[in-house]
């Protein structure tokens, strides 16, 4: 039953249109070099849903990858913030291969993967500890530091802003000390 309605969420959100449900709190990207700010970022665009029965995350052949467009748009992405006024940021990753590899091709500097940033697709009862690990980290990011890209997947995403993200497109947070940071707006996907 759960399965079904997460799957059933994620064709809502799939299918929406890129740009239109996400504009209306979109930032400019510069806002992302001010101290203290953090973008949770959903992977570039991978086709299809989830992962493949026995996908292991220590061998990439076995999950759901980056396509061409899914590459491009994460080194168009890196790009724009460089021209943005973020040429160098603390990047993180989840452990999947998907995001490990947005990440990279931001090339915004190393990549260190952080567990908590992992998916809890189809795996809901693992949906409170990962939040709960990544509000401890983020509660220990200092509110004046540089820009922090956190590179994750859709529902790790809305666990901390309740809406849908487009592949590519994330959410800008301001650093405050605790594991809840303000959310300030979007950024779209392109």
């Amino acid at each position: 039953m759960r399965r079904a309605f997460f799957y059933s969420l994620w064709l809502v959100f799939a299918t929406l249109p890129a740009r239109g449900l996400w504009a209306a709190d979109a930032l400019p990207l510069a806002e992302l070099a001010k101290p203290g700010r953090v973008l949770m970022l959903r992977h570039a665009y991978a086709p299809g849903t989830g992962d493949p029965p026995n996908f292991r995350l220590d061998d990439c052949t076995t999950q759901r990858n980056l396509d061409a467009r899914g590459r491009a748009q994460a080194a168009a992405l890196g790009e724009r913030l460089a021209q943005a006024g973020i040429p160098r940021a603390k990047v993180y990753s989840s452990q999947w291969c998907r995001c490990v590899e947005t990440a990279r091709l931001l090339k915004l500097g190393a990549v260190e993967v952080l567990p908590a940033l992992n998916s809890f697709y189809q795996r809901e009862e693992e949906r409170d500890a990962k939040v709960a690990a990544l509000r401890s980290f983020l509660a220990t990011l200092p509110a004046d530091g540089p820009p922090v890209i956190l590179v994750t997947h859709q529902f790790t995403i809305n666990a901390f802003t309740d809406s849908g993200t487009p592949s590519g497109g994330g959410s800008v947070f301001q650093l405050n000390g605790s594991g809840t940071p303000l959310r300030l707006g979007a950024i779209e996907a392109n």
